[in-house]
């Protein structure tokens, strides 16, 4: 029973972490030299309905990495505009983390690995290939899952954006993002708004120590600082663009929010380097990601699968998708929560049993078929959701789905008969 899954973010870690946890050989395989993808200058966790989210995938038993990420917090429950009971992990520290983690569960782990062709038989991948340094290489499983993302390579950024702004995916190091779903002839589907394909990351991160003394010391000691902008420099601030769309509210126009995630992330696509440090305690700022962050960030949502609730790709019998290859959904927790799904089903695939599908009575499951319902509109095709915010967190809470109360989370996981479904035998 083999699965191996393409692409090693967050939802990528999860899938092979899932996959394992069921008993599976599992291979995971990313082409740069670290894991976790975006979640290397990511950061966020548990603001608003994301706390409810990684409380139902603990009950669910498959709250492994959301128990990490919180053991490696900086700040926990913290607030910043719209957005409280925040943890903040130290992304410095996070990748080691999950690698070994994920080492100690099983997983096989290849990095520097690009997969650049897929094998395949009566509409199902018999194998994929690719170029490990000079070797080449092969994978066979019963079932795969694509975690590619949506992000790069250089050209689309080209395209869509303001041009590579070297961001932490490196493409030109290691060459751009390849889609599993697109080698294997499925037509993917791209996000678009008005004349926006695509959408830009939402934040850039600061070297910390380019900073004043004064506003380090306040980020090390609360997790945030909210410097109000001049409305002459408010309109560098462009909200519109952002792939986060749960943070393009009026505070994040008429100031600049950072948090401390080891870095210190400036919550806005770009901000020109020549203005910024015209701010006071920004006048040595440097850029930690993107470098070029002065002149944009990278486009994403460019490519994603068309897949059903079980996240299995459509018109390939046994790929499945999760992270921002399952839709317009935005953040970390998103990811592991639909990474742990496709890893769930790959296995259950394998032994010829049928998908789980979610209920609508847990906001993973609601999210995850609203999703796909709104991506079949041109309307949900403009939208980002997730549960952090925007449309979906406002969805969340008109169902009643959004709680901070535990207890009443584990109960409605135990109520659908899924109580640690995912924990497996290890």
């Amino acid at each position: 029973m083999r699965i191996v899954v393409v692409g090693a973010g967050w939802a990528g870690c999860a899938a092979a972490l899932t996959a394992a946890k069921q008993g599976a050989e599992v291979t995971l395989v990313e082409r740069t030299d670290m894991l976790l993808g975006t979640g290397l200058v990511g950061g966020i966790m548990r603001n608003n309905g994301r706390w409810t989210a990684a409380e139902e995938m603990i009950a669910l038993g498959g709250g492994d990495l959301f128990e990490l990420a919180d053991a490696n917090s900086l700040h926990r429950d913290i607030e910043f505009p719209g957005h409280p009971h925040a943890s903040l992990y130290n992304v410095a520290t996070m990748e080691p983390l999950v690698r070994s983690f994920l080492q100690s569960r099983g997983v096989e782990i290849r990095i520097a690995t690009r997969v650049n062709d897929v094998e395949m038989k009566d509409g199902s991948i018999t194998a994929i290939h690719g170029k490990e340094g000079d070797e080449t290489v092969s994978f066979t499983a019963g079932a795969y899952v694509d975690a590619t993302g949506t992000a790069g390579p250089p050209g689309q950024c080209a395209k869509y954006g303001n041009g590579c702004v070297l961001c932490v995916l490196r493409c030109p190091a290691f060459g751009g993002r390849v889609s599993v779903t697109a080698l294997c002839g499925v037509k993917e589907i791209a996000g678009r708004r008005g004349g926006q394909v695509g959408a830009m990351s939402g934040s850039c991160k600061l070297l910390k120590e380019s900073l004043s003394r004064d506003l380090v010391s306040e980020l090390n000691r609360t997790g945030v600082v909210v410097v109000p902008l001049p409305l002459s420099l408010q309109k560098e601030v462009r909200t519109s663009i952002k792939a986060c769309q749960q943070y393009a509210i009026p505070e994040f126009e008429a100031n600049l929010v950072l948090l401390d995630t080891g870095h210190a992330k400036l919550m806005v696509p770009f901000f020109p380097l020549k203005t910024l440090r015209k701010i006071g305690g920004f006048e040595n700022a440097r850029y930690e990601d993107p470098y070029a962050g002065g002149l944009g960030n990278s486009i994403r949502y460019v490519g994603m699968s068309p897949r059903d609730d079980g996240l299995k790709v459509r018109g390939v019998g046994n790929l499945f998708c999760s992270g921002e290859k399952a839709g317009l959904l935005v953040g970390h927790t998103e990811a592991i929560v639909t990474g742990t799904l496709a890893g769930f089903n790959a296995v259950r695939h394998t032994r010829g049993e049928n998908p789980l599908i979610l209920p609508r009575t847990l906001a993973a499951g609601d999210a995850v078929a609203f999703v796909r319902e709104q991506m079949a509109t041109e309307e949900g095709l403009g939208c980002k959701f997730t549960f952090s915010g925007s449309v979906y967190f406002e969805r969340m809470k008109g169902l009643g789905l959004y709680t901070l109360d535990r207890p009443s989370v584990r109960e409605r996981v135990e109520k659908a008969g899924l109580l640690d479904l995912f924990r497996g035998g290890t």
